[in-house]
């Protein structure tokens, strides 16, 4: 008989398997990719997935523990002899299924037909610890994870991004999707800030990221996914101008960055309280989120910091010195960078405005510094040159003077020609050339009296 606590660990372990797959509103096609996934996962078959999930929604918790047997039938025992064989088998090659370690052995002589059960052979590999998922777990390449955790706030920070719930914000009142940004203190866990947007985009990124450090300071390092809202050119030079490192993780290593993957699952309970109040707009929905996020997390107690210890506490009580850095240093940080072209009337086109730059850039390749929420006017860079504001090109009733060309640009005067000069010289050398060359025809002609 299985001992009671084996069998409610085995029940908890299934049930973490299976709890995916009762989310609402899957339909048949997710519920299948779901399956593969977890079976894939796991080393499992999908049909041990569908039997788990069976046996749950029959009997609940206690239908996911195994079942006791009375006696343990001598044919399910497997010989001592065989199993350290399957053993070495799954060694040699742990890929290999049970099914065809069985069929290994029975060619080989050493079992019976129908002597090893496929269940029976797959427990005794799993209590050994040669099942599929160990096997796969220990071939992997890389550095396995595991936990860490920075001792101080601002050494590092991670941030995510969280699909939201549905509201009437849509054109028409129509729903839409909204999406959570969060930035979390690696070290106290403290959010420093978490709000949600209307659009999936690098802009909603950059807007949270500001805001966390107008409140609470650079950070030393960020810590981000490979998300295309992360890896950008922006992203790079911010953290530049700020003196921040930024790191990335490695492709499909969710785990690496836990700490924040774990907040996003407690907004989970969030999200189910919101839908009971049925907020209609954005505003109201970040009201309720900061409220709770106040209440319910900041200043509870976190399990990763201490019994009587939340985030906030954690994060306010650090002896660590906080590095702000002036609003004008930071608004140039934020700042993107394009570059344009400048054209033949010494202006740039930019967002669908044309900016004058100077006649003396004509052709030039110029850098534009810019506020994406402040476009009237742009800051113009080039190598030696101070840099400059350009304003958009304003275009009256009557055409304005033009301006005076630059001296690099102006006609020179020229007392003469000098590609007809050129090519007279080339004229005369290739007539030169010619000379000596006879005309056969008039000295025949010359020749023969009968002409």
């Amino acid at each position: 008989m299985r001992d009671s606590k084996k069998s409610e660990e085995l029940a908890v372990q299934r049930f973490q398997l299976i709890s995916p797959l009762m989310a609402e509103g899957l339909d048949a096609g997710k519920m299948r990719e779901l399956r593969e996934k977890i079976a894939k996962a796991n080393g499992l078959s999908e049909r041990t997935i569908r039997r788990y999930l069976a046996q749950f929604r029959e009997g609940g918790f206690a239908g996911l523990k195994p079942q006791g047997r009375s006696s343990i039938r001598k044919t399910d025992a497997i010989p001592n002899h065989l199993l350290e064989q399957a053993v070495l088998l799954r060694k040699e090659v742990p890929t290999r299924s049970v099914a065809q370690i069985i069929q290994i052995l029975e060619w080989e002589g050493l079992a019976e037909p129908g002597q090893i059960k496929r269940s029976t052979l797959q427990e005794k590999l799993t209590e050994k610890g040669y099942s599929t998922r160990h096997m796969k777990l220990y071939s992997q390449a890389g550095i396995a994870a595991r936990r860490f955790q920075k001792r101080h706030r601002n050494q590092l920070w991670q941030s995510d991004i969280k699909y939201g719930p549905y509201l009437p914000i849509g054109l028409n009142g129509m729903n839409k999707q909204v999406y959570l940004v969060a930035f979390i203190d690696d070290a106290t866990r403290f959010v420093l800030h978490a709000g949600f947007y209307p659009t999936l985009d690098s802009r909603i990124i950059e807007d949270a990221f500001r805001q966390s450090i107008q409140k609470y300071g650079v950070p030393e390092a960020v810590y981000f996914d490979n998300g295309k809202q992360y890896r950008t050119k922006w992203m790079s030079r911010t953290c530049s101008k700020i003196g921040t490192r930024l790191t990335y993780t490695r492709p499909y290593s969710a785990e690496s960055k836990g700490k924040i993957e774990r907040f996003n699952r407690i907004i989970d309970s969030f999200i189910s309280e919101a839908a009971l109040e049925k907020p209609n707009t954005l505003d109201r929905l970040n009201e309720l989120f900061q409220v709770w996020l106040t209440e319910c997390y900041q200043n509870k107690p976190h399990s990763a910091l201490g019994e009587k210890i939340s985030p906030e506490t954690a994060f306010r009580s650090d002896k660590k010195a906080i590095r702000f850095i002036d609003p004008d240093t930071l608004s140039n940080a934020f700042l993107h960078c394009e570059t344009r072209k400048v054209d033949k009337s010494g202006c740039i086109s930019f967002m669908d405005q044309k900016y004058e730059v100077g006649l003396t850039f004509i052709g030039r390749q110029v850098d534009v510094i810019y506020d994406p929420l402040d476009i009237e006017e742009l800051t113009i860079e080039f190598e030696g040159y101070s840099p400059w504001k350009a304003k958009k090109l304003v275009i009256g009733e009557r055409a304005g003077k033009r301006p005076t060309l630059p001296e690099h640009l102006q006609v020179r005067d020229a007392e003469s020609s000098r590609l007809l000069k050129a090519a007279e010289r080339k004229n005369q050398e290739r007539q030169t050339e010619q000379k000596p060359a006879l005309i056969f025809r008039s000295v025949w002609k010359e020749a023969d009296s009968r002409v």
